[in-house]
Formats: C-alpha cells, sequence, structure tokens
C-alpha cells in the first residue's frame, strides 16, 4: 500500500501584462477579467455525488455547487456546522436531530428558477432518495450510490423525516458513532426538492443529476465533455458573495499538458501536478505550491474470488516481491510514505505500531516456490488517468509488473479507462488492480466500511 501525504496545488503569480503564447485563443481566454482558470485531471459522469464513488464532481466540483449538512476542519478534523446550524444526538445515537440555516437560497439557472430558500423538504428529498428503494427518485439514472451503498446506510436509517421547516430528524436501526462523518462527506450534498418535482412535472428526471442546481458559491454556466467546465459565481450564496465572477475548469490536458498551460499561464491553478513535476514548481518564483496531509491511500487489491488468490499465504508471498520504497521515490517523488493499514497517519485512528511487509523477493520466491506457484500469470487491471491517490497509475503497474517478474511472475497490464472500471471489476475477472480512496473525514469508519464490509463488494 501507499499512502499518500500530499494534496498538492499550485497557484500562479499573475503578472500584469503577461503575454499568453498559444496557437489560437482558448474559449475562456477573456476570463482573466473576471475569474481564473483551473486546471484538473478527470472527467465528469454525473454531477451529482451521491451517484459518484470519486472522480473530479467529489473532489472539486461538489464543493462549489452544494452544500451538505455539516462540514469538516480541514486542519482540524472536526465536524463544523454548515447547513445545520446545530444538532443533537438522542436515544443513545439511534437519533439525530438537525436544525436547519434559514437564509440559504438556492442558485437560480437557466433550467430552474426557485421560489423558496432551502428547508427540511430538500434534506428529506436527498436522502429519501437515497436510502429509500421505493422511492420514485431512487432508481432515476440508476439505483446505485456508491458510497452509502458501501455503507449499508439504506439498511441502518429507518427514517428521515421533517418535523418543521427547518428541523430534520434521522432515526437509525442502530447507533452509528460514524453517522454524522458520512453527513459531512461531499457525496451527502443537499438537493433542491422543488426543483426536483419541477422535473417530475416534465417527465425529466434523469436531469437532475445533469443540470445541478444547490446552495453552494458556485454554478453550472456551461460543460463541454473532455474541454471545459465553466463556473458562474453565485451571487446570493448564503456565506457571502464569492469573489471572482467566475472560474473555469480546464478538463483539456493531463500530464505534461496541464503544466504547459500553468507555465504558459494558460492555467492560474493546477491541482494535483505530478510528484515529478514538483521540482520544476518550486524553482519557478511565479508560483506558489501548497502542500498538506492527505486523507487518502492507494493500493494493490488481490481478487479474493479467484484461485490462487483466494490463499492468504499467496498474497502474502506477492507482496513481499514489491519494492515500495522504489515506488514512493520513482512515483511519488517523497511526497508520500508507505502504508502499514489502510488509515493514513492523520486519522486519529492510526496505529503507530502497525507493521509494514518487508520487501524481500529472495523469501517471496521461496514462499511461490512452496506453493507450486513458480509460473504465475497475473492480469492486472490499472486507470489509465492520474488519481489523487495516485499519479502515474500506469508506471506505477509497470514498476510492480518487473518486481513480480524478478520472483517469477508475469503481470499483464490491463490499462481500463476510470469510467468503465467499475462496471468491470463488478465481473470479477480482474486479478489485481490498482486502486485507492481519499475522504474528508479522519474517522476510521470513513475507511474501513467503504474499502472493507461486505457490502462495498457490489458497491
Amino acid at each position: 500500500m501507499r499512502q499518500v501525504l500530499s494534496s498538492l496545488l499550485v497557484i500562479a503569480g499573475l503578472v500584469s501584462g503577461q503575454a499568453i503564447a498559444a496557437p489560437e485563443s482558448p474559449p475562456h481566454a477573456d476570463i482573466r477579467d473576471s475569474g481564473f482558470v483551473y486546471c484538473v485531471s478527470g472527467q465528469v459522469n454525473t454531477f451529482n455525488p451521491s451517484k459518484a464513488s470519486s472522480g473530479l464532481i467529489v473532489d472539486t466540483l461538489a464543493a462549489q455547487f452544494y452544500d451538505r449538512l455539516l462540514d469538516v476542519d480541514p486542519y482540524t478534523y472536526r465536524l463544523m456546522p454548515e447547513l445545520a446550524e446545530s444538532w443533537e444526538v438522542l436515544d443513545n445515537g439511534a437519533t439525530y436531530r438537525f436544525h436547519l440555516r434559514r437564509d440559504v437560497p438556492f442558485q437560480k439557472t437557466d433550467w430552474f428558477t426557485p421560489t423558496r430558500k432551502m428547508n427540511a423538504d430538500d434534506v428529506v428529498f436527498t436522502f429519501q432518495r437515497i436510502f429509500d428503494r421505493n422511492n420514485p427518485w431512487h432508481n432515476v439514472n440508476g439505483s446505485n450510490f456508491p458510497y452509502f451503498d458501501s455503507l449499508q446506510f439504506a439498511d441502518n436509517v429507518k427514517s428521515v423525516r421533517k418535523l418543521d421547516n427547518h428541523t430534520v430528524e434521522f432515526r437509525l436501526a442502530q447507533p452509528d458513532a460514524s453517522f454524522l462523518w458520512h453527513l459531512a462527506t461531499h457525496y451527502a450534498s443537499v438537493m433542491s426538492a422543488e426543483y426536483a418535482r419541477k422535473l417530475e412535472k416534465e417527465d425529466r428526471q434523469e436531469q437532475l443529476d445533469r443540470q445541478p442546481v444547490g446552495t453552494g458559491p458556485y454554478q453550472l454556466s456551461e460543460y463541454r465533455a473532455g474541454q471545459f467546465i465553466r463556473l458562474q459565481r453565485h451571487d446570493d450564496f448564503w456565506r457571502g458573495k464569492p469573489l471572482m465572477p467566475q472560474v473555469v475548469v480546464d478538463l483539456g490536458s493531463g500530464g505534461t499538458g496541464r503544466l504547459s498551460k500553468l507555465l504558459t499561464g494558460e492555467c492560474d491553478v493546477l491541482a494535483w501536478p505530478a510528484a515529478s513535476q514538483l521540482s520544476i514548481l518550486r524553482d519557478d518564483p511565479r508560483l506558489r505550491l501548497t502542500l498538506r496531509p492527505g486523507m487518502n491511500v492507494a493500493y494493490l487489491a488481490f481478487n479474493t474470488a479467484k484461485p490462487p488468490l483466494n490463499n492468504p499465504a499467496v498474497r502474502h508471498a506477492l507482496a513481499l516481491a514489491i519494492n515500495n520504497q522504489r515506488l514512493m521515490q520513482s512515483i511519488y517523488y517523497g511526497t508520500a510514505e508507505t502504508a502499514a493499514s489502510i488509515l493514513p497517519r492523520a486519522s486519529w485512528a492510526y496505529d503507530n505500531e502497525a507493521k509494514i511487509t518487508e520487501y524481500n523477493p529472495a523469501k517471496s520466491r521461496e514462499q511461490l516456490k512452496s506453493l507450486g506457484l513458480e509460473n504465475l500469470t497475473l492480469k492486472l487491471w490499472v486507470p489509465t488517468r492520474s488519481q489523487a491517490w495516485n499519479p502515474s497509475p500506469l508506471k506505477t503497474a509497470e514498476l510492480i509488473q518487473a518486481d513480480m517478474a524478478q520472483v517469477g511472475v508475469k503481470v499483464v497490464i490491463v490499462p481500463v479507462e476510470g469510467r468503465f472500471q467499475e462496471a468491470r471489476l463488478m465481473d470479477m475477472s480482474h486479478d489485481l488492480t490498482l486502486s485507492g480512496w481519499a475522504t474528508d473525514s479522519n474517522d476510521p469508519d470513513s475507511f474501513f466500511r467503504p474499502l472493507l464490509s461486505c457490502a462495498a463488494i457490489h458497491s
């Protein structure tokens, strides 16, 4: 496992009168007068974070479009009020009552004009859609809610009900100490019930996840798949008018292409630069590089439903063959540390005494031989794009492939596009896959249940 330590953000200093050298003006060339360009790697398959397991909507866009009942302080990892200004825990943790803010407007867009502010109806609609399998909205755009499915949310939430316009109560089948933390993730973003009713009358329910309406600081203005997303300021945002009138999220380049755009002035902010680019960024006086510990983990996953990987001794023997220190330097360039568990060091439940699997190819070869696996061939499925938890998945796979070859194991690398990876993993035909997980919460349940629970297999 490799635990990513740094959340990386590069901000370019804008120089007055700076010339931008480009073969033609990009579609957002005029944005310098009213905003900035944010370059990021990734694609969008939905604008509803509860319908995604990860990706750009969860990592970047959800916080612009939506708000949640609760937030998490990014430095102390303590719960903070957001749409709920206060809350109560009742019945020994089986009931949660939230008191909502009264001054939170929804965004006015080209496709919807709200007639009221956020209230309890919106919270009830949002969560009933997720946990109530008989709710008419549950199956719109598919019945999957990956994060909440992995938590078995629908099995533990007995009800969510409106006590009055600004009070909502959740009742659980059994107490859950992590419940508040899950409501503080972007997967729990609150949607507009009024907008949903409008779409229902027009028989256009699928647009709820494609044309977002939220209470966040920015709203969708324009989207061109694979090119860019233009965000427009929500002037009535409840925390106050955002500073920038607009933001363009540039999707058009990856890797060195994004770096080139930053250095030539086409990008103002570069998210998640490759670790190999850090020395270039540090040495450029025009740039400011910001790093902070990341609440995420990267790992090599074994398909334990397939022989011989269903044998723990085989999995241990293969783990001995992987040179984690080389991965730390070649992939993360010193911005990560080898993980001893799925919990990052920033989690309050991190075990400082947990032991890291040693690198011992001779022992690996010996154990594989004793297990009768001297000519083993395995398929390794790998995402093709950089991830928050792994900047270079394909290069990582190649290094693992070389390590395995040293102990007599042939690894066949199978590149898989991100949007197809989850669907293909469900048929369980893979042997190994490179994967990872990131969250806003330092609660261990935010890692254990989505990654290791039985329900997580199908989400």
